[in-house]
Parts: C-alpha cells; sequence; structure tokens
C-alpha cells in the first residue's frame, strides 16, 4: 500500500486530496469525505485502512489545505463551506476514480462528511454505487430522500443529542419507501462521533467497520 497527496482537473473542475493506493489492482474505488476538522490524520487514516482492503481510497480535501482542531474554528469552516463547489469536487473526485482503471465507486464520510455523502446518493446521476452516512446531520426530508437511487447504509449513536433516534428513523423510513435497499444502524450506548479516535466506541467502530466492508464488498464488487 502507497499514499501520496494529489491534485487534478476532471471535467473542468479541481480536486486535491489524499489518495491511497492498495496492493496489487483495485477491487473498486472509494471516497472518503471528512469530518468538519479538516483532512486530518483520522480521515487519512480511514482511507487507508479502506486501501488496505484493496480500493483506491481517495479523500477529498473540502478546506483545500486547512485542518483545525478547534470546535469553534471548525464550526465556522463548516458553515462557510460551498456546498454546491463541494459537491462539485466529490463527484469529480468519485468520476476520476473511474478513469483509474476501476468500474464502482463507494462512498463513505463522517458528521459533516455522513452529510455530504447522503447529498452526494441524492443527485441525479450520481457517480457513487453504493454509499455509508456515519452520523450526517441535515437530513433531507422523504421527498428528497426519494430520489436517492443508490444503496444507503447508516451508522448513528443513540447518545449523539443533535441526531436524535426520531431522525434516523425517519431516514429509515424513508428510505423504504422509496424502495431504496438500506441499512440504518443505530448504536445503543455510542455518542456522535464514534468512528474518530478521540471519542472512539471500539465495540460501536468494529461493528460498523466489519458492515462497512460487507456492505462495500457486495454493492461494489465487479
Amino acid at each position: 500500500m502507497t499514499a501520496e497527496s494529489v491534485a487534478f482537473t476532471h471535467n473542468g473542475v479541481q480536486v486535491s486530496g489524499y489518495l491511497s493506493r492498495p496492493s496489487g489492482t483495485p477491487s473498486a474505488g472509494m471516497i472518503v469525505i471528512q469530518e468538519w476538522w479538516g483532512l486530518n490524520d483520522d480521515i487519512k487514516e480511514i482511507a487507508d485502512r479502506y486501501a488496505a482492503q484493496g480500493y483506491l481510497a481517495l479523500a477529498p480535501d473540502m478546506y483545500h489545505g486547512v485542518v483545525t482542531e478547534e470546535p469553534d474554528e471548525a464550526r465556522k469552516m463548516a458553515m462557510a463551506l460551498e456546498r454546491d463547489q463541494a459537491a462539485q469536487e466529490i463527484d469529480a473526485a468519485a468520476a476520476w476514480l473511474k478513469t483509474q482503471g476501476v468500474s464502482k465507486v463507494g462512498c463513505v464520510g463522517f458528521c459533516m462528511g455522513g452529510g455530504l455523502t447522503l447529498a452526494t446518493a441524492l443527485r441525479d446521476g450520481s457517480p457513487v454505487d453504493a454509499c455509508h452516512v456515519y452520523y450526517g446531520g441535515g437530513m433531507p426530508d422523504g421527498d428528497a430522500l426519494a430520489r436517492v437511487r443508490v444503496p444507503v447504509m447508516g451508522s448513528y449513536g443513540a447518545l449523539d443529542t443533535g441526531i436524535p433516534k426520531e431522525r434516523v428513523d425517519a431516514l429509515r423510513d424513508a428510505l423504504v419507501a422509496a424502495g431504496v435497499e438500506n441499512d440504518v444502524m443505530l448504536y445503543e450506548g455510542a455518542g456522535h462521533s464514534f468512528f474518530n479516535r478521540a471519542h472512539l466506541e471500539p465495540k460501536a467502530a468494529e461493528h460498523s467497520w466489519q458492515r462497512s466492508l460487507g456492505w462495500f464488498g457486495r454493492h461494489l464488487a465487479s
């Protein structure tokens, strides 16, 4: 496995980020979308973990080089993020991966990145073939979710006060009503950001990781 910083232009959109290459021929591509802290070592490590499983894993840099550990600063950067531009960069990154020898691409995102991941699944002609949303807020309503055409996995913490159980249940119900294959799970005893090393809930993190591998292994198989 090797990793490098990359920058490229695809379909007129400039993208930069962290690319982790597996040993041997990739089985599929994977987009890893950051939390509101930026493209930090935690997100790079997650990309490496997917690469170790055979994926060509790309974490696009949504903040273009800026990383913070201060919650107030992270909140400001997340609020200032140009969502339309972020959508273009994510779609370009996923489409670019498909020019690198993989036929299918998954998308996994955390917190802010989880919301961006779900938004990616909503877009008409989305370049991703399956996604996994980790505690992503800003859930759209059922009418919007009816536009989803790719399988959606969701992982949420029951102790996450920002995303109550009712919202998680509503997401699941809307996906079921829309006929979208889904696996939306609420982890008892886990709070927000339970996959992040700083707030790690080992049992929930490991279980969600194994679910993720099974989910993408099934949906991204050539």
